[in-house]
């Protein structure tokens, strides 16, 4: 599906005719994909995965072509598994006409799995002694932590490997002055972004489809490295600003 760069084309009637606004082409969509929504449409795009037209007043206009590729990159990440930045490379090879082979279902499964596997915490659980001797943390700190909300024990009283990393952060943190009272708002941005990422997942984890229900988790790993970018992103852009 090689792409054809956007443009006014010839500039008649009939071209512009042809071209659709984001809620024609999400009424498209949307008998193939009943869980896409115009916010996934805007993030494809700012991820350069399509390039629809703009009007002089900046709306944007999606010709047949750009339908074409949206519905095959949902329909690439639905039934392969696939994450944007493998898609991209996929995209880019058949824009350049060369050939390149969708991994089969077995494939698509085992990639699935690694998507998620290194990012599983769930397999790690450390007791109380364990959690102070990787972070180099006291007892005393380590009640502050959970006091805070920053960690938590599982029901099992055990910790995963997220709260291990966490606690290494704190502790590099509190080297320069940072307590764990200091950290409370970053906890509670942390649990907003974790909310808008759950939003945007729900559907798909509800959904009677098994594979598309396994999709929602490789999705949500892949929005949660976007949140985190973003994050660090307006941190380093405030502090320019502030240093002006």
């Amino acid at each position: 599906m090689p792409r054809t760069q956007g443009g006014a084309g010839d500039g008649t009637a009939t071209a512009d005719s042809a071209l659709l606004s984001i809620g024609a082409v999400l009424g498209q969509l949307q008998d193939e994909f009943p869980e896409v929504t115009i916010s996934k449409i805007r993030f494809l795009e700012a991820e350069g995965l399509v390039e629809p037209q703009r009007t002089p007043s900046g709306y944007r206009k999606f010709a047949a072509r750009d339908v074409e590729r949206l519905a095959y990159i949902l329909r690439v990440q639905r039934d392969h598994y696939l994450p944007l930045r493998v898609i991209r490379e996929h995209l880019d090879a058949l824009d350049r006409g060369e050939h390149t082979a969708l991994p089969g279902p077995a494939e698509s499964r085992e990639a699935q799995e690694a998507a998620i596997e290194p990012q599983a915490p769930a397999e790690l659980r450390i007791g109380r002694t364990e959690l102070l001797a990787a972070t180099g943390a006291d007892g005393e700190e380590l009640d502050q932590w959970e006091s805070y909300g920053l960690v938590e024990a599982g029901r099992d009283g055990g910790y995963d490997a997220d709260t291990v990393n966490i606690g290494r952060l704190i502790v590099d943190l509190g080297r320069f002055g940072l307590e764990p009272r200091h950290l409370r708002a970053v906890k509670a941005a942390a649990d907003r972004e974790a909310g808008l990422v759950e939003q945007v997942v729900a559907p798909l984890r509800r959904h009677r489809n098994p594979q598309t229900r396994t999709h929602a988790e490789v999705t949500a790993r892949e929005l949660a490295a976007l949140s985190v970018r973003l994050h660090a992103a307006m941190v380093q852009s405030a502090l320019r600003v502030k240093l002006l």
